[in-house]
């Protein structure tokens, strides 16, 4: 806020009126008088304009030209008109074509100057005269050249500018006539203002209508990408709604067929029956998972059952699924062991679930080992697996990659780090690190000498 704005506002009574004025004088001077004489060079055309997309070659660079030109060509004629003016010799006649012509060249690099500098020459101009008759108070040439600067900057600024200007033209050209007395009935202030107003008229319906087509234009660019988003939004559900449907159905018929297969058999192992109820009890929950994770996508007013989610406490279990599907792998937990955040917690058991699961489709056959470190800044992961034995009679299979993806977002939406290697002997090594802020005072802290109640070490 500049000292005027400040001493406008510490004086500013609660008048409505007042303020309004205060208002539009801040603007006026905004407008005219700040930076009045900045530089800003006219630019080049575009050329992809209606009249130069047709052109080729140099033709089309010298069109980008084509406003430098015009306004130059606008200046000559208002100094041809100024020096064809009475004057009282043949300096005071190239004065006045020089008054004419340097308003106009001005526009191209400091628009308000040239305002300023058009209403200066004007009463010189005058003064060069000879005579007035109807020419009062702007001769021909000074008259060419004000409307010519007045719809040059009009066009260069915005409909506002284009208003002071009208306004403080006015204002002169009252004024002058007032102060002619015995010229008042001979004064051209009607025909300027009347001119003036036209042109200034035009020029902001101009930028009225070209503000309109670029808020259109992004308008319509901003509908366009919506357009799309929701397009691949749609595609992304029904895509969605399709895998719910197909795996849904292929894991409720292993459910059914592996619960349904001891009975076919007669006298059947006991092996053979807990390797059926595990399958069965591998699918219930998956397919639990995926009408939890998907069935969101089937109506709207979907509500996915509650269910809590799993945490390092239910690492047991995991562990013993996995070594119903024939993955040999031992646990070993070091550090106090607590109850860490919930996201923390969920990660966790969802890195170590993720990379036994890679163990048990790129490496079947081969033993794995799971490391919990609990340590004072955070939380420790080691999954390693050996090496495939050989020969094996299953078949590694391939994959895509995503479940190391996977494993590298959760530990990035932690602020963890997480590193992949292969091990030293053979086999695959995940080593995670996910960082929890340190307790309260108020909050004890098990001591490392302590284990807390559940701690284990080398658990198998």
């Amino acid at each position: 806020m500049t000292p005027q704005d400040s001493a406008f506002e510490a004086y500013q009574p609660r008048s409505p009126e007042f303020r309004a004025a205060v208002d539009a004088l801040r603007g006026m001077r905004q407008d005219l008088f700040h930076d009045a004489f900045a530089y800003r060079p006219l630019p080049r055309s575009t050329a992809d304009g209606r009249l130069t997309r047709r052109l080729k070659g140099r033709a089309r660079e010298y069109a980008a030209w084509s406003p430098h030109a015009l306004i130059t060509a606008a200046g000559l004629l208002a100094m041809f008109i100024a020096t064809n003016d009475e004057a009282r010799g043949a300096g005071s006649n190239m004065i006045l074509g020089l008054l004419a012509l340097a308003p106009v060249l001005l526009t191209m690099v400091r628009p308000v100057g040239a305002f300023w500098l058009s209403m200066a020459a004007t009463p010189i101009a005058t003064a060069l005269a000879t005579e007035f008759d109807d020419e009062w108070p702007w001769r021909n040439g000074s008259f060419i050249c004000h409307l010519t600067v007045l719809t040059i900057v009009a066009i260069r600024t915005r409909p506002r500018t284009a208003a002071w200007m009208w306004a403080l033209t006015a204002f002169y050209g009252i004024g002058a006539t007032i102060v002619a007395g015995g010229h008042a009935f001979g004064s051209d202030t009607a025909q300027m203002l009347f001119l003036s107003a036209l042109v200034l008229f035009g020029v902001t319906v101009r930028h009225i209508r070209h503000d309109a087509e670029q808020e259109v234009t992004a308008q319509q660019t901003v509908t366009a990408h919506e357009r799309s988003r929701r397009t691949l939004l749609e595609e992304r559900t029904t895509i969605a709604r399709e895998l719910h449907d197909v795996v849904a159905h292929h894991m409720s018929v292993v459910a059914i067929q592996a619960e349904a297969a001891p009975y076919r058999v007669e006298n059947p192992p006991p092996e053979l029956e807990r390797a059926f109820v595990t399958i069965r009890e591998n699918a219930v929950a998956a397919l639990t998972e995926l009408r939890r994770v998907l069935g969101v996508v089937r109506a709207e007013d979907y509500e996915a059952p509650d269910a809590p989610q799993p945490t390092l406490a239910d690492m047991d279990a995991l562990l013993a699924n996995v070594r119903d599907a024939g993955l040999s792998v031992d646990k070993a937990v070091t550090g106090a062991v607590r109850e860490l955040p919930q996201g923390v917690e969920l990660s966790a058991y969802r890195i170590v679930q993720e990379a036994l699961s890679n163990t048990l489709r790129h490496a079947p056959g081969a033993s794995a080992r799971v490391e919990i470190g609990y340590v004072l800044g955070g939380l420790g992961l080691r999954i390693v697996n050996g090496p495939m034995p050989e020969p094996s009679l299953v078949k590694p299979s391939p994959g895509a990659g995503h479940g190391i993806t996977g494993m590298r977002e959760r530990v990035s939406m932690l602020n963890g780090e997480m590193t992949t290697a292969p091990a030293d002997g053979g086999g695959y090594e995940v080593t995670v690190f996910l960082p929890v802020p340190m307790p309260s005072a108020s909050e004890p802290v098990p001591s490392a000498s302590e284990p807390a109640p559940g701690a284990r070490e080398g658990d198998a």
